[in-house]
């Protein structure tokens, strides 16, 4: 889960990293008691989980007189699809350089990728594209509770000592919050010191309870419901509905309609042992994602019985066709089941999904 920009400077101050003095506001009457806290002159940032805000007229600078009269602007602004409901409203700082900062979650090697420019801002991607050169990579091991020195030498380079310093307290909070990324852009110098003036933090899913957090706000209410329930779910953009057992047959599920020429509208693991509520609440979740005009369910029976199975499709009576390829454990009993009324069964899931995408043509 990406944390708020104002979310995310909370942490970091928490961590030792200097950030600019701000006030979140989220009316005009917030703003207008804020001002005399504010300098003379400050920035009014949208809040909005959206990239390229900036670009897109959702930073704006202000000062006393303007203040009011640009936040009801923004509050009137929909970035991206991203209506503004929060605003940061933060000192202006007076910058003389910008630095990159990121950590982030390597795959590959499944550690800390660190990665360090002396030059930040909008335009750190085409950096990377263009220059590669201009961007330091460091990779450690979980392992490892600190940058090493000598590695933080070669990545800070000639910029400020200090910034090597806030690079140290960024992996701190990399670690402690169970980061997937840890990004400062730009992190900058000022007559003052060293600041955050920007801060992404995005947080694993896996670790949202261990962090005290009680509510995904990324998810869409049906992905809550998919996870009130246990099931690993992911919302697409296809018209055919994928419920299977285990996510590798989930998805080659989803690979096959792809290879036949469809799109399915999501990827829905029951897991092992689904019983015939289980199966009900997933096929009734899947029926209600807007699209869907079709649905295959491609469970292999081991502790799932095929019986059972077929009894929850059976019960969720969609109005959606539902093709079905179940292999396993009561299989006859499942088939006669499903037979009885009418379900559609193929033997192997090359057929059902051929049959799924051409319902759908």
């Amino acid at each position: 889960m990406k944390l708020m920009e104002h979310e995310a400077k909370a942490v970091f101050a928490e961590n030792g990293i200097p950030v600019p003095k701000g006030v979140v506001v989220r009316s005009l009457d917030d703003l207008a008691g804020a001002l005399a806290d504010l300098p003379g002159e400050f920035v009014l940032k949208a809040q909005v989980d959206v990239g390229g805000r900036g670009k897109a007229g959702g930073i704006r600078m202000a000062d006393r007189a303007t203040g009011v009269a640009i936040a009801t602007e923004l509050f009137a602004k929909d970035i991206r699809g991203c209506p503004v409901r929060e605003i940061l409203a933060e000192e202006r700082l007076l910058i003389t350089h910008e630095y990159y900062a990121s950590i982030s979650v390597d795959r590959s090697t499944k550690g800390a990728l660190i990665l360090f420019a002396d030059e930040g801002g909008v335009d750190i991607e085409a950096l990377a594209r263009d220059r590669p050169g201009a961007v330091r990579r460091a990779a450690l091991p979980p392992v490892i509770s600190r940058i090493p020195s000598f590695m933080e030498r070669d990545l800070v380079g000639a910029a400020p000592k200090e910034i090597g310093q806030v690079l140290q307290k960024l992996y701190q909070v990399f670690l402690r919050k169970d980061a997937m990324l840890a990004e400062i852009n730009p992190l900058v110098t000022t007559a003052s010191g060293v600041f955050a003036a920007d801060a992404k933090l995005v947080i694993d899913d896996n670790a949202l309870k261990r962090q005290g957090i009680t509510l995904n706000r990324e998810l869409s209410p049906r992905e809550r419901e998919a996870e009130k329930h246990g099931f690993s779910y992911v919302e697409l953009d296809g018209s055919i509905g994928v419920i299977g057992n285990g996510a590798g047959l989930t998805m080659a599920t989803l690979d096959l309609i792809g290879f036949y020429g469809g799109k399915a509208a999501n990827f829905l693991d029951v897991g092992g042992g689904a019983d015939q509520e289980r199966v009900k609440y997933a096929v009734t979740l899947v029926a209600g994602v807007p699209g869907v005009k079709v649905i295959i369910v491609n469970l292999l029976g081991g502790i799932t019985r095929c019986d059972d199975v077929a009894r929850g499709i059976i019960e969720a009576g969609v109005v959606q066709p539902v093709i079905v390829r179940l292999a396993g454990t009561n299989e006859a009993e499942g088939r006669a089941l499903l037979a009885a009324k009418g379900y559609r069964m193929l033997d192997s899931m090359e057929e059902a999904v051929d049959a799924a995408v051409e319902a759908t043509r």
